[in-house]
């Protein structure tokens, strides 16, 4: 029984391999016929493609080699501007810091002479106050003398009546004041 079934799984065996060299056969082994006629058309279907569509293919590429290459230059023009303005910007900027430096420099330095002006000035009219008010003082102390002066003779005057119990000339009263002031002085 054994050989039996083995007979039959060799048969079986048998069977698939002549299957598949039958297929083998029929599918990749091309039949020279069909390959030729085949092959035919692909030369006819290349000669049709390359004298129809060769020069529109040939120039859309062209075209397109063309497009990227100027937006290449443009790019790289751009670029370039790009540095340029970049490094332009930066000049101005450096400029502008310099510039505001010395506009600082400036303002601080004309800050310090508007001070020292302010403070000469001040010193001016302190100095200017002080001498009016020293002239004031002295113009004070001589209006007083005078004032004093005036009194002492009154009461000189009035004193000397009194002792002298009569009336005095002028010119007596005149000299009598004249010595009165002298001694004092």
């Amino acid at each position: 029984m054994f050989d039996l079934k083995v007979g039959l799984v060799l048969s079986n065996i048998s069977e698939i391999g002549d299957k598949i060299s039958q297929f083998i056969k029929e599918n990749l082994i091309p039949n020279w016929l069909d390959f030729v006629v085949q092959f035919g058309a692909l030369v006819v279907m290349v000669l049709v493609f390359f004298l129809v569509g060769y020069k529109r293919v040939r120039k859309m590429l062209n075209k397109r080699a063309d497009y990227v290459e100027n937006n290449i230059r443009d790019s790289e023009t751009a670029k370039a501007e790009a540095e340029r303005n970049a490094k332009a910007s930066q000049e101005v900027l450096v400029a502008s810091k310099k510039e505001a430096a010395e506009i600082i420099a400036a303002a601080k330095q004309t800050a310090i002479n508007n001070q020292k002006q302010i403070i000469d000035d001040a010193h001016l009219e302190v100095n200017k106050i002080k001498a009016q008010a020293e002239e004031d003082i002295e113009r004070s102390k001589e209006e007083a003398k005078e004032e004093i002066r005036k009194e002492m003779i009154s009461v000189a005057l009035t004193a000397s009546e009194e002792v002298l119990k009569r009336e005095i000339n002028e010119k007596d009263n005149a000299r009598i004041v004249e010595d009165f002031i002298k001694d004092i002085d």
